[in-house]
């Protein structure tokens, strides 16, 4: 194999000329000075036998070449780093810390069933928990917060492996007004009452709202809006698993919708960089991987208001089939509840 002739930090000084906007910002930018870096892009060009910038004006931009080459050295640097994380971490046993991101909706006590698994098997491996609603999912995998995700969809870029379906109902206090109505309920009834909504954790905040309500309180944490929801606030669409305990206790009750009273969210699981992902990462995706079709597999009657860990019960969990991977690019955005 051909040595390379160009090296990491002349590649890295080329990116830092286009990012920065200019030699003097890129050698701010790498803590070199300013000949330093229009040497190596000189030396770059002078090995390669090729004209990188051309100039437009008082500025120098990039010519047809050089925007290959751009690309071509983003993605060698970022492959770089990723086989120097890798090594690091193989180099060290199991990984010190694993960022894990989940959706608010994945049911909380099987999420840390899967976690004192992993602890039991590697205790000295910290976990840091990032908790999103919906937007917040493409930021914690395109800003490197996390290795490995749960999300109700796969962000651009990525891909993602089927996991499970969540069940929501609208519901609401047993003596809010629209259960008083006494009948089948219509767009129209909820219209003219408080819709409480979780916000997405993305400050994007671009999923749609499902319904146009009169009056609509929006937190940013679903506990609180579980909380509205029993006081009598309001009504809300809502994950049955995370209210199982109020539908049991008659403090939540399903609001009798003429149509579309029920609907599902399609969760996946997703790595962040598969190929350098850590025993660790790994070993806790065949965990997630393990508990959720265990916990699915003990229900075939989708009965959905028992207690959750009971042998024989029915978790509102339902498995999605065979497993599958799924592209991010093309794929429609599942039919996803307002929170």
């Amino acid at each position: 194999m051909t040595a390379p002739r160009i090296s990491l930090d002349q590649w890295r000084a080329l990116l830092a000329v286009v990012d920065e906007g200019g030699y003097a910002q890129a050698a701010k930018a790498l803590h070199k000075s300013q000949s330093s870096v229009t040497y190596a892009v000189q030396k770059l060009e002078s090995l390669l036998g090729v004209k990188a910038f051309k100039i437009q004006g008082r500025k120098a931009g990039l010519t047809p070449t050089g925007e290959l080459l751009y690309r071509r050295a983003r993605y060698l640097l970022e492959e770089a780093a990723g086989l120097e994380q890798s090594a690091k971490k193989l180099s060290a046993g199991w990984e010190a810390e694993i960022h894990l991101a989940v959706e608010t909706i994945f049911p909380t006590w099987l999420l840390l069933g899967c976690l004192a698994r992993l602890g039991e098997e590697s205790p000295h491996t910290r976990v840091e928990l990032i908790e999103t609603v919906l937007g917040g999912r493409d930021d914690a995998l395109l800003q490197n917060q996390a290795d490995l995700a749960i999300f109700g969809t796969i962000p651009q870029g990525f891909l993602g492996e089927s996991l499970m379906r969540m069940r929501f109902i609208l519901a609401a206090h047993p003596d809010h007004p629209l259960h008083k109505l006494g009948r089948k309920l219509s767009i129209e009834d909820l219209r003219a009452h408080r819709q409480l909504v979780v916000r997405e954790s993305s400050p994007r905040r671009s999923t749609p709202l499902t319904m146009e309500a009169t009056q609509r309180w929006t937190m940013s944490n679903m506990a609180t809006s579980i909380e509205a929801a029993r006081s009598g606030h309001g009504f809300a669409w809502l994950p049955v698993e995370r209210i199982r305990e109020e539908l049991k206790a008659g403090m939540l009750k399903a609001l009798p919708l003429r149509e579309g009273g029920e609907r599902y969210a399609e969760l996946y699981l997703i790595f962040a960089d598969r190929e350098h992902a850590g025993p660790a990462t790994l070993r806790l995706a065949e965990i997630i991987r393990e508990k959720v079709a265990s916990e699915c597999k003990k229900s075939a009657v989708p009965a959905r208001d028992l207690a959750p860990g009971k042998p024989g019960t029915d978790h509102g969990l339902e498995r999605s089939g065979r497993r599958r991977i799924v592209r991010s690019a093309g794929r429609k955005r599942a039919d996803r509840p307002e929170l």
